[in-house]
C-alpha cells in the first residue's frame, strides 16, 4: 500500500492527544462518608472494572478515528497489479495546452497559469535522476528532447499562448517519439479539452506508457467570432464597386444583440454596421465599398465582443490590377471580333498570337486565353494549356468548323474535353440560356419574356464521356451543348459548339456576346486566397515567379524577415513558410526591393467554440486503454514515481472507518454502563 499524500502522515502524532487525556484524567471526586462500607466494597470493585473497560474502549475509538481520518487525507492506494517500486528511471512527457482557449479563467485564475502550476506539482513526485519532456502546441524542435527538473521548470515558465492547435492523436504520437527505451514512461496532457481537440472515435495508445489527462475547467463564456470573409468577384478593378461577404458566428447559447461591425481598407473606414445573431447560429452580411486604386489592398473586419477577443478581427489582402491581360491565339480568317471586343475597354490588355507562333512561356501571366478558330491545334499546346488550367487559368475555345475533326479530337482528348461526333449544317437557334449562372446573374435587371437568343448555321455535336464537371450555359434544341463550362484542374474551359465566323452563326454579333466574354473573363484569373490561418496553412500560392541568379524571396513585416522555400508547380509558385510566421498580420513577399504580394495571416477559428469534452466523453475516447482521466475540480491528482500505478484507492474506506469509530465513541459514552448505581446501607 502507498500514499498519494504521505506528508499528511505526520498528523498521526495527534493520536497521542486522547492517550494524554486518558493518562492525566483531572476529574475531581467527591468524598461520601458511610457508617459501614463492608457491604459496598464488592459493588465498588465491580463498577470500577466496567469503568476501566469503558474508558479503554473510548480511548481506542478516539485513537482509531484520528488515525483513519489522517489516512483519508493521505489517500492510501494499492498499486495496480501489486507492482512495487523498482530501480528503473522515469521519463515523463507533459503536454501544456497553450492554445487561445487557455486564456479563459476559472476560480483559480488563468487556465494556462493553472496548467503550469499543475505541471510543477507533477514533477515533484519524481526523482532527481528522472527526465522530462515539455510539449506545447507549437511542436518546436527544442521540445523533442528530455530535460532535467531545473531545465524543465525554466522552459515551463517560457510557455506563452500560441495560435497553433493540435488534436489528441497528434499530441500522443508526438509524445511517443520521445517516450522510448526501458525506463518507466509517463504521459500527461493538461488541457481544457475543447471539443475540437478530438479527431478520432478512439485514441491509439502504447501499452508501455501510462497516460493521464488532467482536465482543467473554465467558466462558461459567450463568444461571437468573425468566421470568414470573401469577395463576390475574384477580379478587382480600380475605382469599381466591390462587394465583401462577412460571415459571423455566435458560439454561445444566448442571442448576441447589436454587435458592432466595421470594415477598413488600407486603414480607411469603408463600412459600418450592427448585427444580431441568434444563439448558436451563423449569419452573413454584405458590405459594399469602392474607390480603390491599383495595387495591393490591406483589409480588416472587426467586431466588438468581450471577453473573448482573439477572433474579433479578421484581416485579408487582395490586389487591384491596373489591367487584365488576355491572350488570343488566332487561326486564319477569324475576323476581328475578339480584338474589337477587348479594345473597347482600356482595362483589358489584349495580346494576340498566331497559331504558328505561340509564346508558351508567358501563359501564366494571362487571366484569360482565347483559342479562336485554330485550324490544327497540337497536343503540345494542349499540354501547356493543361499546366495553365492546373494553376487556375481560364480558357475559351471557339473551334474552326472546317478543320480536320480527327486532329481536333486528339487535342480535345488531351484536355479531357468531349470529342466531336459530327458537324451539323442544319440551321437552328439557341433555345435555353442559364440566366442564374454567375456569368449572366447580374447582367439583366429583369428577365425578358421573349429573349432573343443567338442563331446557329453550323455547329459540332459532341460525345460526352463525363458530364459531372460540366455546366450548360447555352443549349440548342434537344439539350445539345452550345456553350458549356468544364472544370479542369483548378481552372475552367468554356467550349463553344460553333465558331465566330459569320457563316457559322451570329454569336459574335449578338448582344449576348459582350457580357458573356467579359463576365467569364472577370470570373476567371488566378484567384489567390484572401487570407491564411496561422499554424495550419504553411504553403502560400502565387503567380509564377522567376528568380534571377543569386536572387531570393523574402517575407517581411515589422521586425521580422524570413527566407521561404519555393517550388514551381503547374504554372505557379508555391511558397513554403513552415512554422516561421507566428503572429497574425500582414506580410510582404519581396524579390530584392520589388513587392510581389501581400499575404494576410489570422488566428484560426477552431478555438472560438468554447465547448468542452466532459470527463465521460474523454473516457469514451480512451476506451479500455491504460489511460486515466482526472477532473481537477473533483479529483485529487498526485503522481508516484516508478512503476507504482494507482490501482485501488482506499481514502473513502478510511473516511468511513473514521466516522464509524467516532460513532462508537459516542455510543460508548452514552450507553455503556449508564445505569444508576444502587447503594445499600447495613441493616
Amino acid at each position: 500500500m502507498n500514499f498519494l499524500y504521505p506528508g499528511f502522515l505526520f498528523a498521526l502524532i495527534s493520536a497521542a492527544i486522547p492517550v494524554i487525556i486518558h493518562l492525566f484524567n483531572f476529574r475531581k471526586f467527591k468524598k461520601v462518608y458511610f457508617s459501614n462500607v463492608q457491604l459496598l466494597k464488592e459493588v465498588e470493585q465491580q463498577n470500577s472494572s466496567k469503568e476501566k473497560l469503558k474508558n479503554l474502549l473510548i480511548l481506542i475509538s478516539r485513537i482509531l478515528a484520528i488515525i483513519f481520518l489522517v489516512l483519508a487525507f493521505a489517500q492510501p492506494y494499492i498499486p495496480a497489479h501489486n507492482q512495487k517500486t523498482t530501480a528503473l528511471k522515469n521519463i515523463v512527457s507533459i503536454y501544456i495546452d497553450n492554445s487561445y482557449s487557455m486564456e479563459a479563467v476559472n476560480k483559480d485564475g488563468n487556465l494556462l497559469d493553472e496548467a503550469k502550476r499543475r505541471a510543477k506539482e507533477l514533477i515533484k513526485g519524481f526523482g532527481m535522476n528522472d527526465r522530462f519532456q515539455l510539449l506545447t502546441n507549437d511542436f518546436q524542435g527544442k521540445h523533442q528532447r528530455l530535460l532535467n527538473e531545473e531545465a524543465f521548470l525554466k522552459a515551463l515558465d517560457d510557455v506563452k499562448i500560441s495560435a497553433a492547435n493540435r488534436n489528441l492523436q497528434q499530441i500522443l504520437n508526438r509524445q511517443s517519439n520521445v517516450l522510448t527505451g526501458g525506463e518507466n514512461k509517463y504521459s500527461f496532457l493538461i488541457s481544457d479539452f475543447q471539443k475540437n481537440i478530438s479527431s478520432t472515435k478512439k485514441l491509439e495508445t502504447k501499452a508501455d506508457i501510462q497516460y493521464s489527462f488532467l482536465k482543467l475547467n473554465a467558466n462558461t463564456l459567450p463568444n461571437v467570432a468573425v468566421d470568414s470573409v470573401w469577395t463576390l468577384s475574384p477580379n478587382h478593378q480600380p475605382g469599381t464597386n466591390e462587394r465583401l461577404v462577412i460571415q459571423l458566428k455566435n458560439y454561445s447559447e444566448e442571442e448576441a444583440k447589436n454587435i458592432p461591425l466595421k470594415l477598413s481598407i488600407n486603414n480607411q473606414q469603408k463600412g459600418l454596421g450592427a448585427v444580431t445573431i441568434p444563439a448558436g447560429k451563423t449569419i452573413k452580411d454584405t458590405l459594399d465599398f469602392s474607390g480603390l486604386n491599383a495595387g495591393w489592398q490591406k483589409g480588416m473586419v472587426t467586431i466588438k465582443d468581450f471577453p473573448v477577443t482573439f477572433d474579433d478581427t479578421l484581416s485579408f489582402s487582395f490586389k487591384v490590377d491596373q489591367n487584365f491581360p488576355v491572350l488570343s491565339i488566332n487561326g486564319t480568317n477569324v475576323g476581328n471580333y475578339i480584338k474589337a471586343l477587348f479594345a473597347a475597354d482600356a482595362y483589358y490588355k489584349l495580346t494576340e498570337n498566331t497559331e504558328s507562333n505561340i509564346s508558351y512561356s508567358n501563359f501564366a501571366n494571362y487571366g484569360l486565353i482565347v483559342l479562336n478558330g485554330l485550324k490544327n491545334p497540337s497536343t503540345g499546346l494542349a499540354q501547356q494549356l493543361k499546366n495553365y488550367l492546373n494553376a487556375g487559368g481560364t480558357v475559351v475555345l471557339f473551334p474552326d468548323l472546317d478543320a480536320d475533326i480527327q486532329g481536333y479530337n486528339s487535342f480535345l482528348s488531351a484536355l479531357s474535353l468531349p470529342t466531336i461526333k459530327s458537324l451539323n449544317t442544319t440551321a437552328t437557334k439557341v433555345d435555353q440560356i442559364d440566366l442564374q449562372n454567375p456569368i449572366f446573374k447580374t447582367v439583366f435587371e429583369e428577365i425578358p419574356k421573349n429573349l432573343d437568343l443567338p442563331s446557329v448555321s453550323r455547329y459540332y455535336s459532341f460525345i460526352e464521356k463525363n458530364s459531372s464537371n460540366k455546366e450548360d450555359i447555352m443549349s440548342l434544341p434537344g439539350k445539345k451543348s452550345f456553350f458549356s463550362k468544364y472544370g479542369l484542374g483548378n481552372g475552367q474551359v468554356y467550349l463553344s459548339a460553333s465558331g465566330l465566323n459569320a457563316n457559322d452563326g451570329n454569336l459574335a454579333r449578338h448582344p449576348v456576346f459582350v457580357p458573356l466574354i467579359y463576365r467569364l473573363a472577370l470570373s476567371g484569373g488566378n484567384e489567390t486566397p484572401l487570407y491564411y490561418n496561422l499554424g495550419n496553412d504553411n504553403a502560400l500560392a502565387s503567380r509564377k515567379i522567376t528568380l534571377g541568379k543569386n536572387q531570393t524571396l523574402k517575407i517581411t513585416t515589422d521586425h521580422f524577415e524570413a527566407i521561404p522555400e519555393i517550388r514551381q508547380a503547374d504554372g505557379k509558385t508555391l511558397i513554403y513558410i513552415a512554422d516561421q510566421i507566428k503572429n497574425a498580420g500582414f506580410y510582404n513577399l519581396k524579390r530584392a526591393d520589388s513587392l510581389l504580394a501581400v499575404y494576410s495571416f489570422n488566428n484560426g477559428r477552431t478555438e472560438s467554440d468554447m465547448h468542452y469534452l466532459s470527463k465521460t466523453e474523454l473516457e469514451q475516447l480512451a476506451g479500455k486503454s491504460n489511460l486515466k482521466i482526472f477532473d481537477t475540480d473533483k479529483d485529487a491528482v498526485k503522481l508516484i514515481a516508478g512503476d507504482n500505478k494507482i490501482g485501488q484507492t482506499l481514502w473513502k474506506l478510511c473516511l468511513i472507518l473514521s466516522l464509524i469509530f467516532i460513532a462508537a465513541e459516542i455510543l460508548l459514552i452514552r450507553f455503556f454502563n449508564n445505569k444508576k448505581k444502587q447503594y445499600e446501607s447495613p441493616g
